[in-house]
């Protein structure tokens, strides 16, 4: 499951609000998409449930989530199913490491400052290990060492935090701290990557990332130049993962017994109009 955020009615930072979307992946069978706005749904829990149950999930059957971590998301899973397994999946691990490691590339030593101890020499010592404990926290992660993993983060902070003695912390230390907070928050979901990828089951919510892209993205860019309300947004998104999922057509025999529903292949195959 994947959350993303769309603009709504009021200032920019006021009229934000959630937009979940996920994707089900039975063991056997086609895949099926979902989506809500979890202000606007009044009952998201039993939406999720429904598309489980709908894609043969049996009671008590164990169900294996890959969130982004998030702390609504994750006590989700956990209400529909106690016998379900979260994760934390990888890509949201190594995207957050990867983008420190982008920032510490351009780490340089503070200028000499009298009053400081910190000399040329130590802050480029400093820099260095910086860089070389980020490439050691992956690995420690990716091997699902969640303390070594921990301890390594900490010394990143504390290593930045001499380097920026000043009151306003940099970027690349406010980002260290709250990658430390994510990691606390979910060091019980986090596996083995490594040798869960050796025995080839899923460390990656990649399948989730193209539902959002499919489900939201084409929709909800800013490139659109869309502004939504979280009903308008809700709506959409129903009527999105209907006909993602082929059930679209379903519904209108439902609503409407004579509706014909003729395949869009079909639709091709006919000669152009003169």
């Amino acid at each position: 499951m994947r959350r993303t955020a769309a603009t709504g009615e009021l200032g920019r930072r006021d009229g934000w609000f959630e937009a979940i979307a996920g994707r089900v992946v039975p063991t056997e069978g086609p895949a099926k998409c979902f989506g809500y706005v979890q202000t606007y749904d009044t009952k998201p829990k039993r939406r999720l449930f429904e598309v489980l149950k709908a894609q043969g999930m049996a009671d008590n059957q164990q169900v294996t989530f890959l969130t982004d971590g998030c702390e609504d998301i994750r006590d989700l899973p956990r209400f529909l199913n106690p016998d379900s397994e979260h994760l934390l999946d990888w890509f949201h691990v190594t995207m957050r490491i990867t983008v420190m490691t982008t920032m510490a590339k351009s780490l340089q030593p503070p200028p000499p400052d009298p009053e400081l101890e910190l000399t040329t020499e130590t802050a480029t010592k400093l820099i260095t290990e910086v860089r070389e404990d980020l490439e050691r926290l992956r690995w420690f992660l990716w091997h699902g060492n969640v303390v070594r993993a921990l301890h390594t983060i900490e010394d990143i902070t504390v290593d930045l935090e001499t380097l920026n003695p000043g009151d306003e912390p940099s970027k690349l230390l406010t980002t260290a701290r709250e990658f430390d907070t994510y990691l606390r928050a979910n060091a019980d979901e986090i596996p083995n990557y490594g040798e869960r990828y050796r025995a080839g089951e899923t460390i990656s919510s990649s399948l989730a990332e193209s539902a959002v892209n499919q489900v939201i993205s084409k929709r909800m860019v800013k490139k659109q130049q869309m502004r939504w309300t979280p009903r308008g947004a809700h709506l959409l998104l129903q009527v999105r993962t209907r006909v993602l999922n082929n059930d679209l057509a379903d519904d209108f025999h439902r609503w409407y017994p004579g509706f014909t529903h003729v395949p869009e292949a079909a639709l091709n195959d006919q000669p152009a109009a003169a």
